[in-house]
């Protein structure tokens, strides 16, 4: 039996625009927390997926204008953060597990007719997720995110951030939301970002997530993603992407999707400008809007 931590529920009162009902699913051995929006028999279903070191408190402005145009609109906590169960033992953050639990995440709820839309991390796990259970989605948002092999050497910010990462004796997560943003964020909205995470005990999740991005070809995952890419090169269904003109982490990274990926073309790709990585922070009402866009511009 794994042991995992539960960040207690006070910790989460009286956060700024986040009045959504919590909604939990086993997968494996833990709990995954989501958000869950809109009419449960809607036509189309939007998953939006959080990337490192946020959570879901990061789709809060696109949630809302999302869910009332009819859709459902879910987004999960990644296990080790937000509401979701923390285990303790760094061991247990794999890329292969978190890939396992999103996919559990999705055939636990019967969910199907998706709309992906992913940033960070949420577009390693998604992109692969939708290459092992094609079916259930309908098209794909890539934002700020990538699906590397090692293949390409990472960039010197990123690599940057991975010493940071490992060195720093406190993790700022709140800091790291707010340095990965153009515009100031209010002390109590770095405050909601810092929340799940009570002491540096519950980080092992936001801890470890920067060690296993695949940036050399010896990568336990560096296989799977060239799978996925292989997949990727014959996918027809919609794909668009909308990155921001301040990431220097994934800037280009959407040339890469639109060379390679046939449903993107024809597709209106969009640059977000004034926005850093976490553009969901900063421009998440436009985000939602397009996103609507792009939904019913490809029925």
């Amino acid at each position: 039996m794994q042991t995992y931590l539960e960040t207690p529920s006070e910790c989460f009162s009286n956060l700024k625009d986040y009045p959504f009902s919590p909604h939990y699913i086993s997968v494996g051995e833990f709990k995954m927390h989501y958000v869950d929006e809109g009419p449960t028999d809607a036509k189309e279903t939007v998953l939006l997926l959080h990337g490192e070191p946020s959570w879901s408190y990061l789709y809060r402005k696109m949630i809302p204008p999302l869910s009332e145009k009819g859709y459902r609109v879910l987004a999960p906590d990644l296990i080790g953060f937000g509401k979701s169960d923390k285990p303790t033992d760094l061991k247990t953050y794999t890329y292969k597990n978190h890939v396992d639990w999103l996919k559990n995440f999705i055939t636990g709820l019967g969910l199907k007719n998706i709309t992906l839309f992913c940033q960070d991390w949420g577009g390693l796990l998604g992109l692969r997720a939708v290459a092992e259970l094609d079916s259930r989605f309908a098209r794909i948002c890539a934002a700020n995110t990538f699906l590397p092999t090692g293949d390409i050497p990472p960039k010197e910010d990123f690599l940057k951030w991975l010493r940071f990462s490992q060195e720093v004796s406190k993790l700022p997560i709140g800091k790291i939301i707010q340095n990965g943003c153009v515009t100031k964020l209010s002390p109590e909205i770095i405050r909601a970002y810092d929340s799940p995470y009570p002491d540096e005990s519950y980080k092992a999740g936001a801890r470890k997530f920067p060690t296993l991005v695949p940036i050399s070809p010896d990568n336990p995952e560096t296989e799977r993603n060239r799978q996925a890419w292989m997949f990727y090169k014959n996918f027809k269904k919609p794909f668009i992407t909308m990155f921001s003109d301040s990431d220097p982490i994934t800037k280009g990274g959407d040339i890469f999707f639109r060379r390679t990926i046939p449903g993107a073309k024809g597709q209106k790709h969009t640059v977000i400008q004034g926005a850093g990585h976490f553009l969901q922070e900063e421009k998440g009402e436009l985000l939602a809007e397009l996103l609507s866009e792009f939904i019913q511009n490809n029925p």
